[in-house]
Parts: C-alpha cells; structure tokens; sequence
C-alpha cells in the first residue's frame, strides 16, 4: 500500500505515519524503486495496533518500549505483558474518572429536569 492508501485505510495523516516510523513505533517501511513506501501486510498490522492503543490512550512512551521489546521477540513476552497490563490499568482509572464525571452530569441534568418541571 502507499501512504494515501493507508492514510484512507487507517484515518491517520502521512505527517503521523512519518512520526510513527521517525520514532519507532513503525519499523522503517519500503520503499519501491521510484522511493515511494510500500507500507505492507506487517505494516498495517502494526499502524491498526498503534492507532488501537493510541485509542485507548496509551502513551507514546510506552508504545515505543513495547515495539522496540516486541521487535526483540519472545524472549522479551514477560515485559511486553507487564506494559500492557500497566497501561490496562492506567485505562480503568482513567475510566472511573469518566464515569464519575458522567455520573454528576446525569445527577445535574436530572435535577434541572425536575427544576423545569415544576415550572
């Protein structure tokens, strides 16, 4: 695939992309002979697992110490799953901190329903 292509594909920018494979989240893509990336079967898996993380607000930081351990191989699947399991949590607190605030905004909604009501 191009980078338009994937830039379809997966709804991030060609500037993002280029940052990914700058950082290291994505391994150097290939280029074909006019030195276009070719972004291939391991690349798109790679681009939807960032954008999933990314998603679920995963930091940059750890997404790259996940990558460069991942890139290491199974030697490295004990601190892999550590990562994920400490951003698994970072996400459930973030989560409650959400659905408290959802929370108040029902309980102040309901209230100026009733406000209104008696009007």
């Amino acid at each position: 695939m191009r980078i338009a292509e994937v830039v379809e594909e997966y709804g991030l920018s060609a500037d993002t992309l280029r940052y990914y494979e700058r950082i290291g989240l994505l391994r150097p893509v290939r280029r074909n002979a006019s030195g276009v990336r070719d972004y291939g079967e391991e690349d798109c898996a790679r681009i939807s697992f960032v954008k999933c993380m990314r998603g679920a607000n995963v930091s940059i930081e750890a997404l790259i110490e996940y990558m460069q351990l991942f890139d290491e191989g199974d030697s490295m699947l004990e601190a892999r799953r550590q990562i994920l399991i400490e951003q698994r949590d970072a996400a459930r607190e973030r989560l409650q901190r959400i659905q408290a605030g959802l929370d108040r905004l029902d309980y102040k909604i309901a209230h100026y329903d009733e406000l209104i009501a008696q009007k």
